[in-house]
C-alpha cells in the first residue's frame, strides 16, 4: 500500500465538502480514540464555571456562524466569494450557495465573520451572523 504525504491528503480534502471533512474527522475520532476538539473544551470551560450567568455569556460571545441565506440575483459574484472564504473548490462553492440557507463559515471569530457577511452581501447576498 502507498503512503500519502501530507501535501497529497491536503490536495484530496480540498476536493471534499465541508460536510465530507466533518465526517471524516469524526470517523478519525472514532478510529484513533483521540478529539480534534480538545483546545475549544478549554475555550469553553471558562464560560460554564461562571455559573448563572447565561446572558452574560451570550453577550460575550466569541464564536460565530456566518450564514448564507440566499444567493440573491448575482449568483456567480457570490460562488466566488464563497470560494474565497472557505477555498471550497468551484462545485462544492456552486453547491452550498445552491443549497442556502447554508453555514458558510462555523465558529469564526467577530472580526473575520464581519468581514465575510460584508464580502457576501457586497456580491449581493442576504447573510445573517448567529
Amino acid at each position: 500500500m502507498a503512503t500519502l504525504t501530507n501535501d497529497e491528503i491536503i490536495e484530496a480534502l480540498k476536493e471534499k465538502s465541508l460536510i465530507e471533512i466533518s465526517d471524516l474527522v469524526k470517523q478519525f475520532e472514532e478510529t484513533f480514540g483521540v478529539t480534534a476538539a480538545a483546545p475549544v473544551a478549554v475555550a469553553a470551560a471558562p464560560a460554564a464555571g461562571g455559573g448563572g450567568g447565561g446572558e452574560e455569556a451570550s453577550a460575550e460571545q466569541d464564536e460565530f456562524d456566518v450564514i448564507l441565506e440566499s444567493a440573491g440575483d448575482k449568483k456567480i459574484q457570490v460562488i466566488k466569494v464563497v470560494r474565497e472564504l472557505t477555498s471550497l473548490g468551484l462545485k462544492e462553492a456552486k453547491d452550498l450557495v445552491d443549497g442556502a440557507p447554508k453555514t458558510v463559515l462555523e465558529k469564526a471569530n467577530k472580526e473575520t465573520a464581519d468581514k465575510a457577511k460584508e464580502a457576501l452581501e457586497g456580491a449581493g447576498a442576504s447573510v445573517s451572523v448567529k
